[in-house]
This record gives C-alpha cells, sequence and structure tokens, in this order.
C-alpha cells in the first residue's frame, strides 16, 4: 500500500495558505450586490468553461433551491452553460467566444447581476458576457484565480483566489458559493 499522507497534508496546506489570502472585504461587498439584487427582483446570471461551468450550475441549485426553498421570496438564478443545446448552436453557427453573451442580449434588465466565473481570468466568452453586461450597466461579479486576469480589472465587485494552482482554486469557488448559501439561509 503506497502511503499519501504527505501529498494530502501538502495540498490543504496550500488551500489553507490561499485561503488565508482572501479579501474578505471584497466577497462581503459581492454578497451585498447579490442581496440588492435579490431584493430589487432581478435575476442572477451565472457562467464559466470546464469546472467553472460546474460552479455556476451549482450556484443556482443552491440558490434557486438551497436558500429559496423555505423563502416566500425565492432568489432568481440562471446558468448560460446549462442550456447545452443553445450554447452548440451559438458556438456552431457563430462562435464559442458568443456562447454567453448572444444568450444576454436583450435580456438584462437594470436590477440583474452576473457572475462571472474564470479559474484564468481570461476565458473569452466570460470576458465578451462581462463587457457586454457593463455595457449595459448591469454590475458584474468576477469568480478568479490565479493573478485575476482581465476580469479582475473588468469586474465591479471580485471574489479572487490569488493562487497559481487552478484546483485549489476551483475547490475555493465552490466554497464561495457554499459559504454565501449557509450565511444568507440564517441571515435572511
Amino acid at each position: 500500500m503506497k502511503d499519501y499522507k504527505g501529498d494530502i497534508r501538502a495540498y490543504y496546506q496550500r488551500m489553507e495558505q490561499a485561503l488565508g489570502q482572501l479579501d474578505l472585504e471584497a466577497i462581503n461587498q459581492a454578497m451585498n450586490a447579490l442581496i440588492r439584487t435579490y431584493e430589487a427582483g432581478g435575476t442572477v446570471y451565472t457562467m464559466g468553461n470546464g469546472g467553472s461551468a460546474a460552479t455556476a450550475s451549482h450556484f443556482v441549485c443552491d440558490f434557486n433551491k438551497g436558500v429559496s426553498e423555505e423563502r416566500e421570496k425565492k432568489f432568481s438564478f440562471q446558468c448560460l452553460n446549462d442550456n447545452v443545446p443553445t450554447m452548440m448552436a451559438i458556438a456552431n453557427d457563430i462562435g464559442y467566444e458568443e456562447v454567453f453573451v448572444r444568450q444576454l442580449r436583450g435580456r438584462l434588465r437594470k436590477d440583474d447581476l452576473v457572475i462571472a466565473i474564470s479559474g484564468s481570468g481570461n476565458s473569452g466568452n466570460v470576458l465578451a458576457a462581462a463587457a457586454y453586461a457593463k455595457e449595459m450597466g448591469v454590475p458584474v461579479i468576477g469568480i478568479c484565480g490565479y493573478d485575476g486576469g482581465a476580469l479582475y480589472r473588468m469586474a465591479d465587485y471580485c471574489m479572487h483566489v490569488p493562487m497559481d494552482d487552478m484546483q485549489i482554486v476551483e475547490d475555493i469557488h465552490m466554497t464561495f458559493d457554499h459559504m454565501m448559501m449557509k450565511v444568507f439561509c440564517e441571515r435572511l
């Protein structure tokens, strides 16, 4: 039997290091933006690629069901990467860079919010949707890692994991969802 305990310990120590570097005030501001959208009756649009797509989808589940279940007033979340036929039609007919922004065109309202998730902060299709949201006056929460990339500079609010390790970045992005779900369940 192989002994992986040292590797396991090292992984979680890197995660602890990343958690210690989080900007709690920036996360608090993003959470307040979510609550403003909820109170105004707006829709929160989420999106990402790969593991970030899974996180974007998980946000929808945890807010539309988890946080909203026992409340008369519900959150309204929609994940732009959950409709695969729509995404593939846009990708095939127009281009992959357009798969998110095309779904936002004509739908965004002033009380909405966009959560753009990109581990690198440089995913072109995520940046295109974030740029469109900003053009329409809709705030953007950027969830990113590494140095934050273009998304860090573009977002109105940023939940940034300053770590050059995609798995740890994605792990912590998922904790943002669960932490907010838990806090909002207790505080709303």
